[in-house]
């Protein structure tokens, strides 16, 4: 099953017999509030208009638990997860489409928790809200209780060790932008540089200019290029699992399964025990 949908292939299941719940899930990577200005507010988004009966879920709030040691958007709980999708209307045997401004980023955390969780059915609205040509609601829809109940695994997940090792014995993708990877800046975690032996891979190199994803063989070329093999060890992070999986998602497109490092640089940097590379060596 492809991971991703476009626009007007929505628009046709949504017009058919078992239409997708529809999750709008808006959410932007801010440092606005280290600058003293707001963050980026995707309830307001969501409230000023949305795919008609699509239900916004908080990514902070539902799709991540609180920033810890365990980095800025760690697994949510698994109960707390579960209640929030069945309160959205999630349930195991109806098709689930995210969507997000047209980043791409907080939609595919959204399609990754949910493959985790078990759903067998669930994907990204390629492009995302800017690539919807249909009408938008401000209504609030009240969603019947879905029967969603989280069985967490049916997705790779690696944990810090789990990382560390991948990126000796397979391929790990860093998908941050390179001057982060590269240790040249860093405006939000305690230190910059990459994880030793990681590539970079910044995830804005596999969408087009309209936020769309690059065709299957591009990528599949791209990510090949970087030492990534179908069979092999693959696994992606970011700066807190958010962007990663997008990567992770794009790699799925590509058809090469991936696993995420949801604490990515945010839980690895903030441990000072934990080796640090900079530079363009992944060494």
């Amino acid at each position: 099953m492809n991971a991703i949908i476009t626009a007007s292939e929505l628009a046709d299941e949504l017009a058919g017999a078992n239409p997708p719940v529809l999750l709008d899930v808006r959410w932007q990577l801010s440092t606005a509030k280290a600058a003293g200005a707001p963050p980026f507010d995707g309830r307001a988004a969501y409230g000023a208009g949305h795919l008609p009966g699509a239900v916004y879920v908080d990514l902070d709030r539902e799709l991540a638990s609180a920033p810890g040691a365990s980095g800025r958007h760690p697994l949510p709980d698994v109960a707390e997860f579960g209640a929030a999708m069945r309160r959205a209307g999630v349930s195991s045997g109806r098709p689930v489409v995210a969507y997000d401004g047209g980043h791409g980023w907080a939609a595919a955390r959204a399609w990754w928790l949910l493959r985790w969780a078990g759903h067998p059915n669930v994907r990204v609205l390629d492009g995302g809200l800017t690539a919807w040509g249909g009408p938008l609601s401000t209504d609030v829809p009240t969603p019947a209780e879905g029967d969603f109940a989280p069985a967490p695994g049916a997705a790779d997940l690696l944990d810090a060790d789990g990382a560390a090792a991948l990126a000796r014995s397979g391929v790990l993708f860093d998908a941050r932008a390179g001057e982060r990877y590269r240790g040249e800046v860093e405006p939000i975690d305690r230190v910059g540089g990459h994880i030793p032996g990681a590539v970079s891979a910044p995830t804005t190199a596999n969408v087009a200019a309209d936020g769309r994803f690059l065709p299957a063989g591009e990528l599949r070329a791209r990510f090949k290029g970087l030492g990534a093999a179908e069979d092999g060890g693959v696994g992606v992070y970011c700066g807190s699992g958010v962007s990663g999986a997008h990567e992770v998602l794009a790699l799925a497109v590509a058809g090469i399964p991936a696993a995420l490092y949801v604490g990515s640089w945010s839980e690895w940097s903030s441990d000072p025990d934990r080796p640090v590379a900079v530079g363009p060596d992944p060494q």
